[in-house]
Formats: structure tokens, C-alpha cells, sequence
């Protein structure tokens, strides 16, 4: 199967040098911990060298977060993205979108979904114009976007969709691909939302080549690794066992990738999934590519609960989020982690930066 994959965005006549293009840091829903972490990140970019962002959001929110947890955080309101790296330093540079209703936090109001759409929509806008090099994504909560009209199944759609607006491409839309990713793993889950019961039958070979294939293409380009090995997990108990245990492994997963011609790259597997996680086992491969979310998501929580990263491959543009959600619950208390959201930044600036050498 050959599967068209989108290429680094092209740089345009009018987009800025890399030194004059922060990243991109949309505020998520204002009522949950997005102005929290983003603060905080804020507070620590001298000590962690973190790269000049400017935020999509509500400067009013982030004002009266910063009042409630008791930040010193000047907020500079600025008209273009550029800005951001002359006022970083001293201030929280932000791209203002007024809300519709103050946000409180830890209560959620479908009334501001226009500014938290809004925000994502010129996020990307940005990047596609050269003037911001990736976007980090803070969390939505998608019940309360539903209810203003969203008619997307969460955010991953939506960023496709747009990216399918702005980079359009004749063989389609775009496929994204999940991708959590921290120190010590990778995993990119087959099928992600859908109840376990659905799983067999949405696991096919169609979907198996186009994973694997984005899944080596990123690796590449966005990692730096010119050799990936894959390690694919099987769906049933020991990999099926020859078929005593399921068939999917013999029936569709083996013929999967040996359908699979990915000139340099190594594919492993199907595998148990119970020895797969282990440390020597991580050592012989660069990814884990697994059937369901939890079979993916509960060894890379286990091994890097608040540091790991949620990456989406597949898209012309980076994006990268933390790898949790808004938090309703802590929100506005000062306790959030914001280690996830700090890793989210530094893996956002590194891609980037692979990217552009790719296109130089």
C-alpha cells in the first residue's frame, strides 16, 4: 500500500527567520489548568532554557490566574507573533482572544468555545505564514466545545482539518497519528478511542501500513533517526500463539508488515505485549507501535507519568501537547505539574528545529 505523507511545510517569502519566530501556545479551556502550567512554564524559562513562546488566549484569564496563585507575571498583549522574543524575557507575551464570559477556574462555560477554537484556528494560521515555528497545544475539554457546536471528535481532528485548509494536498485529508513519547519510550497506539470490543475489528491492514509508514517517516524527520526500529505488538495474549489465542496476528498484522517495503527501517514483531515493555526489550527499538490505548498509554504513565508527551505525527505543521487533560478539579490551585507541558515545549522546539534543516 503507498501512502502519501505530508512533507515539512515549505518556507514562504514572507516568513520570519527561526530567530524571530517563537512557538505557538494555545491557552486550551481558561478554566482549566492551560493558564496554570503556561505560568509556570513562564516563571522557569531562565533556569530550563526554554524557547520563547508566545500564548493564544485570553490575556485578561491568564492576568487574573497569575492574581489568584499569586505570580508575578507581567502579560504583554502584542499584534504579532514576532514580538514575543523581544518581550519574552521580561513579560508573557500573548495574542489576545477576549473571551465571551470571565473564566472561573475549575468551571468550565461553553459560552468562551468561540475564543478557545479561535485560538487554535490562528495558531495554525501562524505556522502555515512562517511566523511561529510549531504549536503546543494546551487541553480542551471536548464536552464543552460539543455543546457550542463542535463537530469534531476532539482536538487531533480538528488540527487535521485545519491543516487540510491550509496545506492542501490531492491525495486527501491528512492522517494523524498519535504519538506519546518520553525519555525512555515511544508508543504510538493502532486504535485510540473506541471501546475494547471494537478494537478487532477496526485493526486492519490498511490502517497497520499507514501507521507504521507515518510512524517511520516522523522518526526521521522529526527525531533524527535515520535507522527506526518498530517494535509491533500483537493484539491477543502471547501474540496469538500461532493462532491458538486469535487470529489477528496471522490473519492481518503479519501480512501487514510484511507487505511493508521501508528502505533502512526495521519492523519487529507481532509481539507479546507483556515482554515488550521491559528495559532491555526497550533497548532494541525506537518505537512501540501497539493495537489499543491502553495496551500503549499504560507503560509510558507507568514509566513517565507527569513527563510524557503527546505528540501528533502525520501533520505539515508540529504539534505537540502535555499528556493530560484540563484538570477542572485542581485548577486555579497552584498544584498542577507543569513538567508534562515544559517537555511539550522542548520536544515542539527540537522537531521544529529538525524540520527546518530537512527543508534547508
Amino acid at each position: 500500500m503507498s501512502t502519501a505523507l505530508p512533507s515539512a511545510a515549505t518556507a514562504r517569502s514572507d516568513a520570519l527567520p527561526r530567530g524571530l519566530r517563537p512557538l505557538a501556545v494555545t491557552l486550551g479551556d481558561p478554566a482549566g489548568i492551560g493558564p496554570d502550567i503556561t505560568l509556570k512554564a513562564w516563571h522557569q524559562r531562565g533556569a530550563l532554557g526554554l524557547p520563547a513562546f508566545c500564548v493564544y488566549g485570553s490575556a485578561t484569564a491568564l492576568a487574573d490566574r497569575a492574581h489568584l496563585l499569586g505570580y508575578n507575571a507581567p502579560i504583554a498583549v502584542i499584534d504579532q507573533p514576532r514580538d514575543a522574543v523581544d518581550v519574552f524575557a521580561r513579560a508573557l507575551p500573548v495574542i489576545d482572544m477576549p473571551l465571551s464570559m470571565e473564566a472561573v477556574a475549575g468551571s468550565p462555560t461553553s459560552a468562551n468555545a468561540d475564543a478557545i477554537i479561535g485560538a487554535i484556528t490562528r495558531a495554525v494560521a501562524d505556522t502555515k505564514h512562517g511566523y511561529v515555528r510549531a504549536v503546543v497545544t494546551n487541553p480542551i475539554a471536548k464536552a464543552v466545545l460539543y455543546d457550542a457546536g463542535f463537530a469534531y471528535p476532539g482536538h487531533t481532528e480538528f488540527l487535521a482539518s485545519l491543516a487540510s485548509i491550509h496545506w492542501p494536498q490531492e491525495s486527501g485529508d491528512y492522517h494523524p497519528v498519535m504519538m506519546i513519547a518520553c525519555s525512555d519510550l515511544k508508543v504510538v497506539p493502532l486504535t485510540i478511542h473506541i471501546p475494547l470490543a471494537a478494537v478487532a475489528t477496526r485493526v486492519t491492514r490498511a490502517l497497520i501500513e499507514t501507521t507504521v509508514r507515518i510512524t517511520v517517516d516522523a522518526l526521521r524527520r522529526d527525531f533524527g533517526i535515520t535507522a527506526p526500529r518498530l517494535a509491533i505488538a500483537g493484539l491477543n495474549p502471547h501474540a496469538g500463539e500461532d493462532g491458538s489465542i486469535g487470529l489477528e496476528e496471522r490473519d492481518v498484522i503479519s501480512p501487514a508488515l510484511a507487505a511493508l517495503n521501508l528502505d533502512g527501517a526495521t519492523l519487529t514483531g507481532p509481539l507479546s505485549a507483556d515482554t515488550m515493555f521491559h528495559a532491555s526489550a526497550r533497548a532494541t527499538y525506537d518505537a512501540a507501535i501497539c493495537m489499543y490505548h491502553d495496551q500503549a498509554l499504560i507503560p509510558i504513565k507507568t514509566l513517565a507519568f507527569d513527563e510524557g508527551v503527546n505528540v501528533t505525527l502525520g501533520l505539515p505543521f508540529v504539534r505537540t501537547s502535555p499528556d493530560h487533560g484540563t484538570a477542572f478539579g485542581i485548577a486555579g490551585q497552584g498544584i498542577a505539574s507543569a513538567a508534562s507541558f515544559i517537555e511539550a515545549l522542548k520536544m515542539a522546539d527540537s522537531m521544529a528545529e529538525r524540520r527546518a534543516e530537512c527543508s534547508a
